[in-house]
């Protein structure tokens, strides 16, 4: 059903007139001491019956006039405030996040991350569709997703930027074991106050230091632990490109 089509269904369930609507929103109107809230009778008729959109003031003055909630005026025109935060991250691809709703007990998560891998890396998206270090999560709610921003370098070129990153919460400490080469080493995704980052990390006194791969071009960062970063988990798996977004393959073949 057209969405102004349901606008006039949820009128007539209220035996209410086209004019009964104008006045209304004209004591909503006045009460806001605001103009934009009042609707016309031929305004509203053209809504009912062609299929642009009203504007923010027009469909608040709608919701309490037919007593209808925001958010459900807002999905007879295709827009659900409950889905904004799975799109901040294809808005925002360059900033370092974890992915909304990510939780692995949820089950529409592979398609979720599936779809942002489409968008942000295409030839990686099928490799979502299969286990991870050959094994299924298992419904574990301690696995989470993070997606490294595309203009984050700070573990290049060992993970690229775009990656997308499997996280293990339980393991929210820094561990003390040697490790024997950079594959070994832990890299941990921390939350900071002004967003998320990746990297290998070492505590000293109260400061917990975010070490950047030795070839990234990325500075050491020092934190207040863990008052300025928290540790969300360590990054126990991560889908990365093998080769530089940036580079022509013909440019490559026509220098050599």
């Amino acid at each position: 059903m057209a969405a102004g089509q349901s606008l006039k269904l949820l009128r007539k369930r209220l035996n209410v007139t086209v004019r009964d609507v104008q006045q209304a929103s004209r004591r909503i109107a006045d009460a806001k001491g605001d103009k934009k809230y009042r609707l016309s009778n031929s305004w509203l008729v053209q809504l009912e019956n062609r299929v642009s959109p009203p504007n923010i003031f027009h469909l608040f003055a709608l919701g309490a006039i037919y007593r209808a909630p925001f958010r459900e005026l807002l999905r007879l025109y295709g827009i659900d405030i409950d889905e904004q935060e799975k799109y901040e991250a294809i808005a925002n691809p360059q900033r370092t996040q974890l992915l909304a709703g990510n939780s692995i007990a949820d089950m529409q998560v592979d398609s979720a991350i599936s779809s942002m891998a489409t968008r942000l890396a295409p030839d990686l998206a099928p490799k979502f569709a299969m286990p991870l270090n050959g094994e299924r999560n298992n419904g574990l709610s301690n696995i989470t997703y993070g997606l490294l921003g595309t203009s984050d370098l700070t573990m290049y070129p060992l993970i690229r930027p775009g990656s997308v990153l499997q996280i293990d919460t339980r393991q929210n400490k820094l561990q003390t074991a040697p490790w024997h080469n950079e594959f070994d080493r832990p890299v941990y995704f921390v939350e900071l106050r002004e967003g998320h980052a990746c990297g290998w990390c070492e505590l000293q006194g109260n400061k917990l230091l975010i070490i950047p791969h030795h070839s990234s071009s990325v500075s050491v960062r020092e934190f207040t632990y863990p008052r300025e970063a928290e540790i969300i988990g360590r990054v126990i798996a991560y889908y990365t490109r093998c080769v530089d977004l940036a580079r022509d393959p013909k440019q490559s073949q026509t220098s050599e």
